[in-house]
This record gives structure tokens, sequence and C-alpha cells, in this order.
């Protein structure tokens, strides 16, 4: 497959909020297996955005891999999600047992929400604190720090 070699540098954002205890740290397992884990960043909890569903977990992890974006999605990251019990419907705020996306790749943003919402920014911010692309030339860091003052962000029990 070659999701080991270390061509590029990702950062992923994992989110559950159907039994998150148990799924995010099998996730994490098999990440460790099929990719080269640089960092991992502390559980967040926060409520869970567009839906009246639990509370979402949220970590993000920075890894290498020698995919591209799109290969890394189809080999790695939705495999996982499926293994894990992911279920795609027409709802996608629905609660989900796992949810991964490449949030950062190579130093790009790649989901615009890493500016604009808590549960992204803060666990990125903690494996990928100087990434400096935001509005008016904000570290990501001072992106997390401003997010989570008027978000419900907090450690994860």
């Amino acid at each position: 497959m070659g999701a080991g070699r270390s061509d590029h540098l990702a950062c992923l954002l994992l989110g559950s909020n159907i039994r998150p205890e148990e799924h995010l740290p099998l996730a994490l397992q098999r990440l460790r297996a099929l990719l080269t884990v640089e960092r991992i960043s502390s559980t967040w909890q926060t409520p869970a955005v567009g839906s009246a569903g639990p509370d979402f977990f949220n970590a993000a992890v920075l890894v290498r891999t020698g995919l591209r974006p799109e290969e890394l999605k189809a080999q790695v990251l939705r495999p996982l999600e499926a293994e894990l019990g992911r279920v795609r419907g027409a709802d996608k705020n629905a609660p989900r047992t796992m949810d991964i996306d490449v949030i950062v790749w190579d130093g790009q943003v790649i989901d615009p929400q890493l500016w604009t919402r808590a549960h992204v920014a803060v666990p990125v911010a903690e494996v990928w604190p100087g990434l400096l692309t935001g509005p008016g030339g904000e570290t990501l860091a001072q992106a997390a720090a401003r997010l989570a003052q008027s978000a419900s962000i907090r450690p994860a029990a």
C-alpha cells in the first residue's frame, strides 16, 4: 500500500460521538499500524454541530505518508471508518462511530473550518501550532485560543 513512507505530512482530525471512549483509541491504534504517527493531540469534547446528537470527542493526529490525499482517504481513512462501524447516510451531521478528515496537507490548509471551528482548531493547534496561513497572519495557536473563548470545548474526561 505504501502508506508508511514519509513523503507527505498530514494532519487528520478524528471525531466520534458514538462510544468515543472505545472508537478513538481503536482508530489511533489502527492509524499507528498503517501510517507513521508523529504526534497526537489531547482528546477534546464539544457539543455536536448541526444536530442534537451526543457530544463529540475529537483528536488531531499528525502523520507521515507516501500516499496522495485521495489515496489516503480511499485506501486508509474510509476503510478504517467502515471497520469501526461508520455508516454514511444523507445526514452529514448524524451521530457516528468515527469520522476522519484531512485538515492540513504538507502545510496547506485543506479544511477552512480550521480557522472558524474550535473543535477543529484546538486539537490541530496542539500538533501543528505554528501554522501561519490564517486570516491576517494569525497563527493556529492564536486562532485556537480565540475560538476556544467563545465555544463550548473542554478536555475529555
